[in-house]
This record gives structure tokens, C-alpha cells and sequence, in this order.
């Protein structure tokens, strides 16, 4: 499935993604052995956001990202925006997250006007998008001068001691806890399939880079399989 393009494969990951949004956050934590809050956690701090800013979780779900935004800073106006509504259906659901202002968005045309969030974050977007380089440009569009871009992301196994049991954890644990919690197994090769197909952390960077980012940097996580990209749109 991850071998898809163009409007077919972004027909097929919204469909997917509403057929697990009701274990969606269950399968993160185990997933990742709940080290997804701790990533989300470290997004909002990077994002640097001011008291009472306005932030866009953009490929939201269920909204973790966007009420981590709002348990950490006074006053934010956290918008969650997805393509995928049965996800935020599912977070709508949850009664801590009803401060979230929900919005239906899809990342490559987001419906906001230029200069207006103070931060733009998104967990486990950029791998699904059909145009890495177009999601990256709204992002751009959306943010103040001197905003920050905060992207939380899986990165392609590095080819080290570690890459057999990795790939073990992606090929057949995950599809294997896919089928037995969520009852779709199809989906959980597919989230693995993507990461491995993925660009590289340093190539995501000049993507980056390209569209306009200044300051772009990253940290790598669980064994250098999960990156956090930052970067700042100038200030002029």
C-alpha cells in the first residue's frame, strides 16, 4: 500500500485512518511503549509558543499534540485540523480535549490566512502527504515571521547492530498487535511500510530548507527510528 501516489494513496490513508481511529491512541502507547508522550511533549516545548499564541496541529487525530499545547501553555488557542474527520470525531469525544477547536483541513490547502499561528506542529504527517514539499510551503504560509515548525516523524531504520531487531518490531510486531487490538493488520504494514520508504532525517531537513526554513535542526529518538524536525520561518 505504501507504494501508492498521487490522489489514490491519499484516498487510501484517509480511509485507514478512519477505520482505526477508535484504538488509534492505545495502539501508540503500545506501539512505542509509551514513549509517543514524551515525543509530543518534547514538540510543544520546541514550538516555543507564547502565552495566549495560537497553535495548528495540523494531521491532528485525535488531538494528543494539540492538548499537550494546551496543558503546557496559558492561554493557547490550540486548532486541530485533519482531513480525516472520524479521527477527530474520536478526540471530540474526550472531555479534556473539547478546548481544541477542531477543523477539517487537508495540509497541502490549509483554510487559514498567511502570518497567523505561532507555531505549526503535526505527529506522523509527512510520510503520508503526496507532496512533502507542498505540505512544508502551507505551513510556511500559515506561520508568523520568526514561527516555528515543529515536525514529529518515524525515520527509515539506520543500518546499524540494531536494524534486524528493528525491523522485526516494524514488520511483524506491529502488524501483529495491528490485528489482535484494532482488527486491521493491513493497516499497521502499511504505517510500518512508510517509515521504511521514508526520506531520512537529513533529508527531510533540506526539504526544509528549501521551501524556506531558517534554523532547521533535528533530534532523534528510540534508537534513531523517530525524528523531530524544528525550524523557523524568518522573522522578515
Amino acid at each position: 500500500m505504501a507504494h501508492l501516489e498521487g490522489q489514490e494513496r491519499a484516498l487510501y490513508v484517509q480511509d485507514m485512518f478512519a477505520r482505526i481511529a477508535g484504538n488509534y491512541d492505545l495502539m501508540n502507547r503500545l506501539m512505542t511503549a509509551g514513549q509517543d508522550v514524551t515525543w509530543r511533549r518534547y514538540v510543544i516545548h520546541q514550538a516555543q509558543l507564547p502565552l495566549d499564541g495560537r497553535l495548528l496541529d495540523i494531521a491532528t487525530g485525535t488531538g494528543e499534540i494539540a492538548l499537550e499545547g494546551l496543558a503546557l501553555v496559558p492561554g493557547l488557542q490550540a486548532v486541530g485540523g485533519d482531513f480525516t474527520v472520524e479521527m477527530m470525531q474520536v478526540g471530540r469525544q474526550i472531555p479534556v480535549r473539547r478546548a481544541i477547536r477542531w477543523v477539517g483541513a487537508d495540509t497541502l490547502a490549509l483554510p487559514f490566512p498567511d502570518d497567523y499561528f505561532d507555531a505549526v506542529t503535526s505527529g506522523f504527517l509527512m510520510r503520508n502527504v503526496i507532496d512533502v514539499h507542498k505540505a512544508f510551503s502551507e505551513q510556511m504560509r500559515v506561520l508568523k515571521p520568526g514561527g516555528r515548525v515543529v515536525v514529529l516523524e518515524s525515520s527509515p531504520p539506520k543500518r546499524n547492530l540494531l536494524r534486524p531487531f528493528i525491523l522485526i518490531h516494524l514488520n511483524f510486531v506491529i502488524p501483529t498487535l495491528g490485528r489482535l487490538v484494532a482488527g486491521d493488520a493491513d493497516a499497521y504494514r502499511y504505517l510500518p511500510d512508510s517509515t521504511q520508504q521514508f526520506r531520512d532525517p537529513h533529508s527531510l531537513a533540506a526539504v526544509m530548507r528549501q521551501v524556506g526554513f531558517e534554523a532547521v535542526d533535528y533530534k532523534l529518538f528510540m534508537f534513531g527510528t523517530i525524528a523531530v524536525h524544528v525550524g523557523q520561518k524568518p522573522a522578515t
